[in-house]
This record gives C-alpha cells, sequence and structure tokens, in this order.
C-alpha cells in the first residue's frame, strides 16, 4: 500500500492542478463576451492523456460539426484510409456498335464524393465500354440506403442551402447544382448549370459594395420547379458559382447524367428513373470512389454535411447490413466506441454529422477519442484531414498567431461554438484542445477560443514534484 502512494499522490496533484481556475486570458475573454463558465466545456491535455487543464469537461454539449471527428475516426479505424465506396454499372441487352439496346442501371454504393468532375469520369469508363446509345431506360438503383424523406426546410428554414440537401447511396455532386451569376452593363445575370435545368426568375439588381456576404444577401425560394432570386447582388463579386439544393437525388442525378452524357457524345432519349437492376442485367464496371483517406480530409476540412451523413450510415450497413439506416449508424459508432474502450454515456447521435440540434457530447469524451487516436495507425490521415489555422478549408481567413501550427475541426450553430483538436507547442510537442461553448452569445466565443490556443501552445511549466521529472 505504502508503495502506491506517491502514484496516488502524484494522480491527486495532476487532477487538481488540471481543475484550476481557467488561464486568465480565456477568463477574461469569456467575461468580455458575457459567456459564464458554467456554459463551457475545456480540456487541454498531452498526446499520453496528461492532463494540463479541465473545465466542464464531464457537462453534455451540442458540439455542432466537432461531431463530424466521431463519425470520421470511427470511419478511418474500422475500413481502412485506402477503403473505397463502389458505383456498379449493371447493363440489360445487347452491345452492338456502339449501341446498347436494353437498360443501365447506376447502383449506389455510399459513394460521398461521386462529383461532377467524377461523375463524367465515370460515364468516360461506360463509353469506353463501347457504349454510345443507350435504347433503353437509365435505372436509379438507391436501394443500399433506406431512408425516411426528409423536408430540407425544417433545420433553419433555408431548404436551399447545401448542407441541407437530402442523401441517397446514389448521390450526384453533394445533390446540389450550380447557380452562375455575373455583371454585364445591361445588369446581373442567373443561369442554373445542367440540360433541363430548373428556370430563373431574376429580379436581382446591381448594388455597391464589397462581396464579402453576397449569398446572404441573395432572395432565393423556389416555386413550381422555378427559381426566383430577389435582392442586390454586388457588382465587385463579377462572376461567382452557388451550389444549391433544388431537386430530389434522382432528379439531381438525372439532370447531371443527360448534361455529361451529351457532352461526352452520348445519346439517349428513353426515360430516367427509380428501379433496382433486373435479375437477368450483367455488371459492366465497378467505380471506386476516392480513397477513404481523402474523404474524410474533405469531410473535416470543409466540413461537408452530406459526407458526413453519407459516412454515418455505411458505418452501419458495413456493420450490420444493407440496407443502411440512421439506427444502424448510431449503434455501429456506439459499439465501435465501447470496443474501442472510448466511454461515452452522454452521447447522443442523430446523424453523425453534427447538424442537429439533439446531438451531444463532452469535452472529456473528445478529448479521450483525440488522444486514442494519436496512437492509432490511423493518426496521420486523421490528423492531416482537420483545417490548419489560418491557411486551409474553414479555417483559412482565421486570423490567428498559431497560424500554421494548430489543427481543428470547428462546429457552429445558433447558440453553438465549438472546436477541436490538435495544437503544436513551443516545445514542439503536439498536445490534445476541446473547447465547447453553448449559450446564447456563443458566437462571441472566438476570442476565448484564440486564447485557450495559445495557452496550450506554451501552458505554465508543471513544478517537477508535480511533473513527476527530477
Amino acid at each position: 500500500m505504502q508503495a502506491r502512494a506517491p502514484a496516488l499522490l502524484l494522480g491527486l496533484i495532476l487532477a487538481c492542478s488540471a481543475r484550476a481556475e481557467l488561464p486568465e486570458t480565456v477568463a477574461l475573454a469569456l467575461k468580455k463576451a458575457g459567456i459564464p463558465d458554467s456554459h463551457i466545456g475545456i480540456v487541454v491535455q498531452e498526446t499520453d492523456g496528461s492532463a494540463l487543464l479541465s473545465h466542464g469537461e464531464q457537462r453534455s454539449f451540442n458540439p455542432a460539426s466537432v461531431m463530424k471527428l466521431v463519425t470520421t475516426l470511427a470511419a478511418l479505424d474500422t475500413l481502412g484510409p485506402a477503403h473505397t465506396f463502389k458505383t456498379r454499372i449493371w447493363v440489360e441487352g445487347e452491345v452492338k456498335d456502339g449501341v446498347l439496346t436494353g437498360n443501365l442501371t447506376f447502383q449506389g454504393g455510399g459513394d460521398p464524393a461521386l462529383t461532377l468532375e467524377r461523375l463524367w469520369l465515370l460515364l468516360r469508363e461506360i463509353r469506353e465500354r463501347g457504349i454510345r446509345e443507350i435504347r433503353g431506360d437509365v435505372l436509379l438503383d438507391n436501394t443500399q440506403y433506406e431512408l425516411d424523406p426528409i423536408d430540407p426546410a425544417a433545420f433553419d428554414q433555408a431548404p436551399l442551402r447545401p448542407y441541407n440537401a437530402p442523401v441517397a447511396a446514389l448521390l450526384a455532386s453533394f445533390n446540389t447544382l450550380n447557380l452562375r451569376l455575373g455583371v454585364t452593363e445591361a445588369g446581373i445575370t442567373a443561369r442554373i448549370d445542367g440540360a433541363d435545368a430548373p428556370p430563373v426568375q431574376n429580379q436581382l439588381t446591381a448594388g455597391p459594395g464589397a462581396c464579402n456576404g453576397w449569398r446572404e444577401r441573395l432572395g432565393m425560394r423556389l416555386e413550381e420547379g422555378r427559381l426566383h432570386l430577389t435582392g442586390q447582388y454586388p457588382i465587385a463579386c463579377g462572376e461567382q458559382t452557388h451550389p444549391l439544393n433544388l431537386r430530389s437525388p434522382e432528379a439531381t442525378f438525372a439532370t447531371q447524367f443527360r448534361t455529361l452524357w451529351r457532352e461526352l457524345g452520348g445519346a439517349h432519349e428513353g426515360a430516367i428513373r427509380p428501379c433496382a437492376p433486373a435479375l437477368q442485367a450483367r455488371l459492366l464496371l465497378e467505380f471506386d470512389s476516392a480513397p477513404l483517406a481523402l474523404l474524410v480530409r474533405d469531410t473535416n476540412k470543409y466540413s461537408n454535411n452530406v459526407m458526413a451523413r453519407m459516412l454515418f450510415l455505411n458505418l452501419g450497413a458495413q456493420r450490420y447490413g444493407a440496407p443502411a439506416t440512421l439506427d444502424k449508424g448510431n449503434r455501429a459508432l456506439r459499439a465501435w466506441l465501447e470496443e474501442r474502450g472510448l466511454s461515452a454515456p452522454e452521447l447522443v447521435l442523430e446523424n453523425g454529422a453534427g447538424l442537429s440540434r439533439q446531438e451531444r457530447i463532452a469535452s472529456a469524451t473528445l478529448a479521450s477519442l483525440l488522444t486514442w487516436a494519436a496512437r492509432q495507425p490511423a493518426y496521420y490521415d486523421f490528423a492531416a484531414s482537420l483545417p490548419a489555422i489560418g491557411l486551409e478549408g474553414t479555417q483559412k481567413n482565421r486570423q490567428s498567431d498559431a497560424t500554421g501550427r494548430a489543427w481543428l475541426k470547428t462546429g457552429s450553430l445558433n447558440n453553438v461554438r465549438a472546436l477541436a483538436g490538435y495544437v503544436l507547442g513551443a516545445d514542439g510537442r503536439r498536445r490534445v484542445l476541446v473547447f465547447l461553448v453553448n449559450h446564447p452569445l456563443a458566437g462571441a466565443a472566438t476570442a476565448a477560443q484564440d486564447a485557450l490556443i495559445l495557452w496550450a501552445m506554451k501552458p505554465p511549466q508543471t513544478p517537477p514534484e508535480a511533473s513527476g521529472k527530477q
């Protein structure tokens, strides 16, 4: 018992030290913002788990997009960074002299990033296999996912925003079509890309001022298949592209297919409709997604909600079989956490992306997750997926003395500001940092977050008797 006393005493000393008062710069910034420290959860610790600062770490908070860290790390650890998701192409009938007499089916496999460019490559592969004309229907198979219909306006009454797009096992360009705006002597031009794209009722007027925040100045609504535009568009913006969620996944895919197939010299006069491949259909090709490491990078660096939701669903299908459901994704993440010894009794999951009023997690759980990740083979792909402050992704425009020395995922909703990831200390050591804020004034928390980042880069020296060093 006596031999264990020093270790027990050391644990108590470290615990007390970690739960000391907030750093003065952080406390002052919170006070200035009007945010009580009872509405925050903070953890700063070494990657070996040694605590440097904890405050409200067990409180359960809405993390907004920081929840993507749980989903993407689970995906990397479960599937591996080289894993790909396959879109399969099936054909019925004979192919002769470039003509397919029969149906062609696109079978979705949950590729989260079947962008316009990659869809073009897929269609080119079909052309390379000798098909120029399809004399039959094009079938779209989304049976890999089983999801209830969603109201894209339900979350924040902004149904056209890309982050509110529905997901599907076969999804083109994150279910968006591009609105293209321009400035001419005659006024503001507006059109939507694609064959059979929705028409535009353009009532935009040219406006003065800088281009910052131009998207928020547009009035947009979709009525009876027509996009209505109102408001001022700054002349300084010139040409801009704005992706919009305008149609169902099947209708968006159909638009993209028609446009690209014609551009590739292909012909098709039949219908495009939802349907699984017929029993007699034969496999023409399998088209791989980008490797998971790249998918996770884009998910986290640009906080792509559609990609995160699809990874969440794919994890469920991987563990429990198709069709993927939200319940399977929820159970798969919880099972993974339990298997890895990562306790999260407070965890509430809805879609794994953080675009939710319901999801909850504690700072201590996120810190444990990040600390565990630092010891895993997938760590380098995971850490590289986080945006570097001041340099890239959602952190590109953040002004900070920590530019290039902190890799942090942000989360932002009404009443929520969150930050989690890694910082590089002045001593060359990487540290885990988590800062969650849930409060009506959370939008004013940036200064406090920045203060904590700088403190974590150079925390106070631990006394020798507390650190165990001689």
